[in-house]
């Protein structure tokens, strides 16, 4: 055999094996390797399962530390606005995207006022007794999201969460208070029954006592 039909020869042989061991790669031997380790399905709670989404939007925290005089970013995720299906209560929740971390966790009340970033139109900003993490703390949050609407939609919401608590609050004032003043006039009413009661069974235990002095001093006056 020649040199020059040498490296033919061994490309041939070459291309033979590979598609051997391809060929055997491909074959289905039917063999079933059991795993080392069986896992099993476990149901993660979330917290989440008695709440409705109300809002869901990506976004980035903030939290302004007061020691250091700055600002502090919490973590990049998705915020969420959730009512609870029994209390009706809202409450604001945000993980991380990553790790599913809270960075906020706090309850929408009548008093939640969330405002503008000053000099950005796609951040805002609000107080909040927040729980995130596991004890509760007066924080100040800012949030920023990727667009002037989805910043928007997040004000315009907890603003309308918020002023319906505040009528509902209202309502429920005015509902005691019209409750007391019917207690207490139904309290009046009562006692003025009862004292003119009084008053008729004292004059009609009376009146026989004036029959029987009545008829004593009869006998009295024939003698």
């Amino acid at each position: 055999m020649s040199s020059a039909d040498q490296p033919e020869h061994r490309k041939q042989e070459e291309e033979e094996t590979a598609g051997v061991a391809a060929a055997a790669e491909d074959e289905d031997t039917g063999a079933e390797v059991a795993p080392i380790v069986k896992l099993q399905e476990v149901a993660v709670s979330t917290g989440e399962e008695d709440e409705d989404i109300l809002l869901d939007l990506k976004c980035k925290l903030y939290r302004f530390d007061k020691e250091g005089n700055q600002w502090k970013e919490r973590g990049v995720g998705t915020v969420k606005l959730l009512k609870h299906k029994e209390t009706q209560k809202v409450r604001l929740v945000m993980r991380q995207s990553k790790t599913l971390k809270i960075c906020a966790n706090h309850l929408v009340l009548a008093s939640t006022s969330v405002q503008e970033h000053t000099g950005n139109d796609k951040s805002c900003v609000w107080h909040a007794t927040d729980f995130s993490d596991g004890e509760l703390k007066e924080e100040l949050f800012c949030i920023r999201f990727a667009s002037v609407e989805n910043c928007k939609t997040f004000r315009e919401k907890i603003e309308e969460i918020a002023e319906s608590l505040e009528k509902k609050v209202e309502e429920g004032e005015e509902s005691e208070e019209t409750k007391s003043a019917t207690n207490l006039l139904e309290k009046l009413n009562v006692g003025e029954r009862e004292s003119k009661d009084e008053e008729g069974t004292k004059e009609a235990a009376a009146a026989p006592e004036k029959d029987e002095s009545t008829q004593k001093e009869k006998p009295e006056s024939d003698k």
